[in-house]
């Protein structure tokens, strides 16, 4: 995965092609843009089991005394391929890009990848490990945590921060309340086992839940943050429903998990007097089986923030939506930082039909992330 790397890598044409590249359903194209830039580079990037995209310029892979020191400070440059439907073609008026992933994430990318490519490491290693489903099941950042999250001394995670240096972010899962009754005619079942009726207490205990029972407020992110999204039941004007479900997001503070939340939302609303004593609750994660964004905070002190911030001249604050860089904070000091906006004035940006990122910004994120490397690993 190491080598020797040259710096003949124009950072605006890789960003043109990688946003012009459709990488919402497949990231096939995609993952091989960056292997070919790489070894267009000298290096030869690694694709993992899971699809991850690996490089490393350092002495993790020991090759010679002169690719770097073992033993320096491992640092990992991370962020994704893969972008949210629909594709929006690229477009450029000047400095600003216009398309799907132009800064979600593939201007962050940009910058990860260029500093990646100009930094010598002399003492110690940089690992470049590109996942390529954040938007969907995150198994990719997952994998990563328990492969290269334990030898890894710090993390900085590509996302649309403005250039400012985000130590934390609230965690997320989504999930379903049940409400089980009686189900028939609607002239003959009794309104104490009418599941419909039952949404009322529900959706009344939801509201109250983080005052009454939730974790308290962290000091830098706030406080958690529970809603419900969606209501499903009935079939027919005449008929009452055995069963109803609404749907929630649960964005959350450490140090609540997403199976700790479902439990304590299940006794909460078993609890007397939150639903009527007729009816039955449960509460289910979607998708149970694949992993959850995590809750994070990182020490506002640590090295790795502080020259993060003296390099971009960025704030230090929350990052303020679901990112991979949960999974790795809790081995080693994570931040998100990148070009680019999560919204402006006029609304949604990432995710959005005017997504953009301005040219300028992703060259600046590109130059602190290497003045940031330069200090810490030579």
């Amino acid at each position: 995965m190491s080598g020797d790397a040259n710096t003949d890598f124009d950072l605006a044409e890789f960003h043109a092609e990688a946003v012009g590249t459709p990488s919402h359903e497949d990231v096939s194209e995609m993952r091989e843009l960056v292997c070919e830039t790489l070894r267009d580079a000298g290096l030869e990037p690694e694709v993992d089991e899971l699809g991850n995209v690996l490089a490393t310029r350092g002495g993790s892979a020991g090759e010679s005394e002169t690719d770097g020191d073992a033993d320096g400070p491992h640092i990992v440059l991370n962020t994704h391929m893969d972008t949210v439907a629909p594709h929006v073609p690229y477009e450029r008026d000047g400095d600003v890009v216009r398309g799907r992933g132009a800064c979600d994430a593939k201007g962050p990318l940009a910058a990860l990848l260029a500093a990646f490519l100009r930094v010598e490491p002399t003492a110690g290693r940089v690992t470049l490990a590109i996942t390529y489903d954040e938007e969907t099941l995150m198994t990719g950042a997952a994998g990563l945590q328990e492969t290269l999250a334990p030898s890894a001394d710090g993390f900085v995670v590509g996302e649309p921060t403005n250039l400012d240096v985000c130590i934390a972010a609230r965690g997320q899962c989504e999930g379903t309340v049940t409400i089980r009754g009686e189900g028939g005619h609607a002239a003959q079942v009794p309104a104490e086992r009418n599941a419909v009726f039952g949404l009322a207490s529900v959706l009344e205990a939801l509201r109250r839940y983080d005052d009454e029972s939730g974790p308290d407020e962290d000091e830098v992110l706030g406080a958690p943050k529970l809603t419900a999204t969606m209501l499903e039941g009935g079939e027919a004007p005449n008929r009452v429903p055995e069963a109803c479900t609404v749907t929630f997001d649960r964005r959350s503070v450490p140090p609540e998990t997403a199976d700790s939340f479902r439990a304590d939302l299940e006794a909460y609303l078993k609890a007397q007097d939150r639903v009527p004593d007729g009816l039955e609750v449960s509460v289910d994660l979607i998708r149970p089986d694949t992993p959850f964004p995590k809750p994070f905070v990182t020490d506002a002190d640590d090295r790795l923030v502080r020259t993060l911030r003296d390099a971009s001249g960025g704030d230090v604050r929350p990052f303020g939506a679901a990112t991979e860089a949960g999974f790795f904070a809790a081995d080693a000091p994570t931040v998100v930082f990148g070009p680019g906006v999560l919204e402006d004035d006029e609304g949604g940006v990432a995710h959005s039909e005017r997504e953009y990122v301005r040219l300028p910004d992703v060259r600046a994120a590109a130059d602190a992330l290497e003045k940031t490397l330069v200090e810490l690993v030579g």
